[in-house]
């Protein structure tokens, strides 16, 4: 039975029976068949292996590296024919879509292979795009917050109740003794709706990412409080490094397509190094004009906030050595039973150190 501890109320109650019904109308079928999206692209591939990945918003800045790959070409390059398509609001979540088999990948984050694996759902994360969950806590000037503890009696905005954002701000509140009775969580979306509930005052803070953060900033609407945009960050709220976006996928999937699993993998460590050695600006210059232009952001609000930001990415695709510990710890606090999931078995080295071999790089680990 596919896992429901992550399924956004407000998003997800839907059955998994109505998830292929749902999904149809996002351009997906059945694993293997074609997607596209809104705001989704899916270049050729010919006669190219052919794989289908939902992305949980592919034009949120914390989930670049996915489209930029496509961009650049390459996934082509690398020899598969990569169809991405964008969780969508009041749609099948990308992780679920992924565990349901409604898609081969999810670009989604680590934390969710805790839950699937406790709920006996065997998903791995196959490459670890960034090391900071890229958000911030957004609070209004006059909410009184300055630190986790301050959340007691107030309303905090989350993406969705059982979100990752969710489990963030429980983690933060418990690193400050605060339980989540003492505080009240909902779930705001994100982009211009989140925008509208700091406007309103129905949210003393919101949990959120770049570009909102910016539009946020720029409409005096609010600003960051809490920083979790880099590890630095990270390990000051959270008590350590904290992966986020990664590459997730049904062990019993990579087991019968290793050599396609390579050739996604080796495209996006290529991106994670082409983005550390190119500036924000050339960064979003290869991107799709709707992500960095649009009635949210300007495109150089973007690059500023992209270059302010750019450290959470990792350059080669690594795990870092503490980050699954720390994300476990919120998993646990989430209210997920963590005690007979292997760390061991969420998440893989063994076809980023591979593809950074392709590349010429050395990397330590495994």
């Amino acid at each position: 039975m596919l896992s429901t501890r992550f399924t956004r109320k407000s998003r997800r109650t839907l059955a998994l029976a109505s998830a292929a019904g749902l999904l149809t109308t996002l351009g997906l079928t059945a694993c293997g068949s074609s997607s596209s999206g809104s705001s989704a692209s899916s270049g050729g591939g010919g006669s190219l292996p052919k794989v289908t990945m939902m992305v949980g918003g592919i034009d949120k800045q914390i989930y670049l590296p996915y489209e930029l790959a496509q961009q650049l070409g390459f996934y082509k390059k690398y020899g598969v024919n990569m169809q991405l398509s964008t969780e969508t609001n009041g749609g099948v979540g990308a992780e679920d879509a992924m565990a349901s088999g409604q898609v081969d990948m999810a670009g989604a984050w680590y934390i969710h292979t805790f839950d699937f694996q406790a709920k006996g759902k065997d998903v791995v994360n196959l490459a670890q795009l960034s090391g900071a969950p890229g958000e911030r806590v957004m609070c209004s000037k006059n909410s009184g917050v300055t630190t986790p503890s301050d959340f007691k009696g107030k309303s905090i905005g989350v993406t969705d109740l059982g979100s990752g954002t969710d489990d963030l701000i429980q983690q933060l509140a418990a690193h400050y003794n605060l339980s989540t009775s003492q505080f009240h969580r909902i779930g705001v979306g994100d982009g211009s709706t989140l925008l509208a509930a700091l406007k309103q005052n129905r949210v003393a803070c919101a949990i959120t990412t770049q570009p909102t953060v910016s539009a946020i900033e720029k409409s005096g609407a609010g600003t960051s409080v809490l920083d979790l945009s880099s590890t630095a960050g990270a390990t000051q709220w959270l008590g350590g490094t904290w992966p986020a976006a990664g590459v997730l996928t049904l062990n019993s999937w990579v087991q019968s397509h290793q050599d396609t699993a390579q050739k996604v993998v080796d495209a996006l460590v290529a991106t994670m190094h082409w983005i550390n050695t190119h500036t924000a600006a050339q960064i979003a210059d290869a991107l799709p004009a709707s992500y960095t232009n649009n009635g949210l952001i300007t495109k150089a609000d973007y690059i500023a906030a992209l270059a302010q930001d750019k450290g959470q990415f990792l350059p080669d695709g690594m795990m870092p050595a503490n980050g699954p510990t720390t994300v476990q710890a919120t998993a646990k606090i989430s209210g997920v039973d963590v005690s007979k999931v292997k760390i061991s078995g969420t998440y893989t080295n063994q076809y980023v150190l591979a593809a950074n071999k392709l590349e010429g790089f050395t990397v330590s680990g495994g």
